[in-house]
């Protein structure tokens, strides 16, 4: 507790305790609070009843509060084929009613993930589907009180594949891409696409059967289609070749000359289909095998130039902007009698 001192002018000091001012402020304050606080009732104490084995919380995972915990087990494995292992992971389970309901689809009861699971389920009938990948089984179960053991085959294989160029060229794989589809066409002749955008190197799970594999190197014309077999419990790696080559243009003044920005690109088969264009000083396409015609449109005039693709040789391409392999751009005419276009 604080003590200050007064020196007097004569020079004696007169000692003053500050606890005494603070113990009179203190009791002057709480006069005042007894004369302001009102009067309130006496609050009886609150009487809880005594409740036995009353729990700070239910645990959801034990047996008394799981409804299917005393409900008949089902232990359920898979595997690739009738001579396989079980598969350790990468499952996927669902069990359904087997009867659809109002909106006229099944109920999904359960699911789980991982391999060996179970299920404690009342008894009845079920409908078990498991999937690895696009690989996918379903079965009819018939539960009653006894527990049941059960393991799928889901009679299913793998794909693995990649792209090479002729002669063992390598692509690089982010210009690379996979489509699988159906083997069989519908009555319209379109196949229905199973997986698209297939990285290479990559394992896809199937159902045993055939499948046209579609390979796509760039995305113009390099296109690659090959039917492969999958079997179960295998991989089957697949490795097609491209017969294509990677083209660079530009349009130049001269011969080794800089770009020209502004471009306008058109790059046409020799029977004049369009299987490019693009705009900008230089111009990257992949092109498969065979003769081409490259047109540029710069400003108001349009250089051509006959172009041969050579599988696996990757090409620069200059188109000069000569006089020679020119042209003035002209916009499309109406026909005789016809009104212009806006």
């Amino acid at each position: 507790m604080g003590v200050f001192q007064i020196i007097s002018p004569g020079g004696k000091s007169l000692k003053c305790a500050l606890l005494l001012a603070v113990m009179a402020f203190t009791s002057i304050s709480g006069v005042w609070a007894q004369a302001l606080a009102p009067e309130l009732p006496d609050v009886p104490a609150l009487d809880i009843p005594n409740i036995p084995n009353l729990k700070g919380y239910a645990n959801p995972k034990a047996p008394a509060n799981n409804p299917f915990a005393n409900e008949p087990e089902l232990v359920l494995s898979a595997k690739l084929s009738d001579n396989g292992q079980a598969i350790p992971r990468g499952l996927v389970w669902r069990v359904f009613s087997p009867e659809p309901g109002g909106d006229g689809k099944l109920a999904l009861l359960a699911t789980a993930k991982g391999g060996t699971t179970s299920f404690n389920l009342a008894p009845g009938s079920y409908l078990v589907h498991v999937a690895f990948g696009r690989a996918g089984a379903t079965k009819r179960i018939t539960m009653t009180r006894a527990k049941r053991t059960e393991t799928m085959i889901l009679d299913a294989g793998g794909v693995k594949l990649n792209a090479t160029l002729s002669g063992g060229g390598r692509i690089p794989p982010d210009q690379l891409r996979f489509s699988i589809y159906e083997d069989h066409a519908d009555q319209s002749g379109e196949r229905a696409l199973i997986i698209p955008d297939v990285k290479p190197d990559s394992v896809v799970r199937l159902n045993t059967g055939t499948y046209q594999i579609v390979s796509n190197y760039g995305t113009a014309n390099a296109v690659i289609r090959s039917d492969i077999r999958v079997e179960a419990g295998k991989i089957t790696e697949a490795n097609v070749e491209h017969r294509a080559a990677l083209l660079t243009m530009k349009l130049v003044r001269e011969s080794g000359g800089e770009a020209l920005a502004d471009t306008a690109w058109s790059v046409l088969t020799t029977s004049g289909d369009i299987v490019r264009e693009s705009v900008g000083a230089f111009a990257s396409i992949v092109l498969a095998e065979g003769e081409y015609v490259i047109i540029a449109k710069n400003k108001d005039r349009i250089y051509q130039r006959d172009f041969k693709v050579v599988a696996g040789r990757n090409q620069d391409v200059e188109v000069v902007a000569s006089e020679a392999a020119s042209s003035p751009a002209t916009t499309n005419q109406p026909a005789e009698g016809e009104e212009p276009l806006d």
